[in-house]
């Protein structure tokens, strides 16, 4: 009972080395609704898509030359067969569910607070100064006095003349 499998078990893991985890193979040797990620665009330019923490796409379907992949987001898009993929799910899916405890680990992370322009001084924003709150007396603009807001391009009539 405590000796080695029986033979047949090991020939199967043998045969099943293609379908591993981690085995990186062009989409059109990949069974259709297997999990893969880090898939590329084009032959042989790298992995461009799914490669987030605890990602994975799907192989919807197969057409001549070219396979309909779901991605993470829910949009299918169409892929060269010859693109390579790998199988699995990156892991780490709990990363976007890590709570930060405190501001400091925010600060070991690189992010800088953020700071209101009306809480500013003038000579740091145009929004800056004034005798107590204010509303910062013009419409949103940069640290630089660039326009912020979305119609700003309609406005100014870029394009026109």
């Amino acid at each position: 009972a405590s000796g080695p499998h029986p033979p047949a078990l090991r020939y199967d893991r043998r045969l099943d080395i293609k379908t591993h985890v981690g085995t990186s193979t062009p989409l059109d040797q990949i069974r259709i609704g297997t999990r893969i990620h880090e898939i590329e665009c084009h032959p042989g330019k790298g992995a461009k898509l799914a490669r987030a923490a605890g990602t994975f796409a799907k192989i919807i379907e197969r057409a001549s030359s070219q396979c309909i992949v779901q991605l993470p987001s829910g949009v299918e898009t169409v892929i060269d067969s010859r693109c390579r993929a790998t199988f699995g799910l990156v892991s780490n899916p709990n990363h976007g569910a890590h709570q930060l405890i405190k501001a400091g680990q925010s600060r070991w992370l690189g992010r800088r607070p953020i700071v209101r322009g009306v809480a500013m001084n003038p000579v740091d924003h145009p929004h800056g100064g004034g005798e107590g709150r204010t509303k910062g007396g013009r419409p949103s603009v940069s640290p630089w006095g660039k326009p912020t807001k979305a119609g700003f391009r309609a406005v100014v009539g870029v394009g026109k003349g």
